[in-house]
């Protein structure tokens, strides 16, 4: 072999050798780096954080990646949650899932991370402004409210209400969205006189048995009760059971978890509740960062990811579905019999057994 045609082969050998290496040096690492996703809800053992853990777990198990978790101590901290995303950008997380305490004063922290690189996707509630965020999976808080609203107008019709309202701090979007729901399927303002109480359960029971306790002692005429989680509906109930007047208020509330929630609406100790699937979000939120990590699309805008109103009590003109759809979509752990229990007040409500295609993914 002439010495031009050994050039002409090393040459070629050479060209080959450096487009294999730019395809190997891509393709190999970018598999072999690995996708650490953070997840950070507002308290660790709310069940519909416990949810949205396993499901994000689930996920991120499925598709090779790594879940990190943190939380607030309560409802509200926000400075656990500050302390959550500076450790996790520090962890080199790709995307955090978030679900915020205080939906204004975490955008800082928000913008910190994203300047870093992170992609942030906000779950169930969003910040303030709600484009402080990458995305946002959730339900339609307003949504929720709209619908217990619209379904305690229904029972009360022209009949006068006064109204006790348990919510979340001044501020914050979820309970303002919820409330603001509420007030609109009602039919009244915020500055209603039917209002005559309101106070900050901090969406948990032993908060929101103080709260109505101290609705009772302002107005004990009250006799419709709104509230921002079920949590804080299973301590009104204790509330005005230990005044005796279970039988004469009304309560209405969000969640859909099994317990104190569908057990509630089972037994009528709340009305009706609008029913959301934080696993669904936690999953879509999982597969979104994998997703950007992997093909470099980012998520944008809003995605809603269901509502439902649940009652054992349906009223005409008000789309809702029984206690069996319910335990079958709830969150948490149903109590012993209460499936059958479900079935039982349905039946004897006159409610359809639900078709598997009513069912949402969950």
């Amino acid at each position: 072999m002439s010495s031009i045609h050994v050039k002409k082969l090393a040459l070629v050998m050479v060209i080959i050798f450096v487009v294999l290496a730019s395809f190997g040096i891509h393709t190999p690492i970018k598999a072999q780096s690995p996708i650490i996703i953070g997840l950070i809800t507002k308290t660790e053992t709310n069940p519909f954080f416990v949810k949205m853990r396993e499901g994000a777990q689930a996920v991120a198990d499925q598709l090779g990646a790594t879940l990190m978790t943190a939380s607030g101590k309560f409802d509200t901290d926000n400075d656990s949650q500050v302390t959550a995303i500076e450790n996790m950008v520090a962890a080199g997380v790709q995307g955090i899932l978030l679900v915020p305490s205080n939906t204004t004063a975490i955008v800082p922290s928000v913008k910190k991370a994203r300047d870093a690189g992170v992609l942030v996707i906000a779950l169930d509630t969003p910040t303030d402004p709600q484009d402080a965020t990458d995305a946002l999976f959730a339900t339609d808080n307003f949504k929720a409210g709209l619908l217990i609203g619209q379904y305690a107008k229904a029972v009360f019709g022209d009949k006068p209400a006064k109204i006790a309202t348990l919510d979340l701090i001044p501020g914050i979007t979820v309970s303002e969205l919820r409330r603001n729901g509420f007030f609109e399927g009602f039919g009244i303002k915020s500055d209603d006189a039917s209002i005559v109480c309101s106070g900050n359960s901090e969406g948990n029971q032993s908060k929101g048995q103080t709260v109505m306790e101290n609705c009772l002692t302002k107005d004990p005429d009250i006799n419709l009760v709104y509230t921002i989680n079920e949590p804080a509906a299973a301590g009104a109930y204790t509330a005005l059971e230990n005044a005796g007047k279970e039988k004469d208020v009304t309560i209405v509330s969000v969640d859909g978890g099994c317990s104190p929630g569908v057990e509630y609406v089972i037994s009528g100790k709340i009305a009706a509740t609008s029913q959301q699937y934080p696993l669904k979000m936690a999953a879509l939120g999982v597969e979104a960062v994998v997703k950007y990590v992997k093909e470099g699309v980012k998520p944008s805008g809003y995605t809603d990811t269901g509502v439902t109103l649940l009652t054992v009590k349906p009223m005409p003109g008000i789309e809702s579905q029984g206690a069996t759809f319910g335990v079958q979509n709830c969150w948490g752990t149903p109590t012993e019999g209460e499936l059958d229990a479900a079935m039982k007040a349905d039946t004897d409500a006159g409610i359809e057994m639900p078709t598997p295609e009513a069912t949402p993914a969950q």
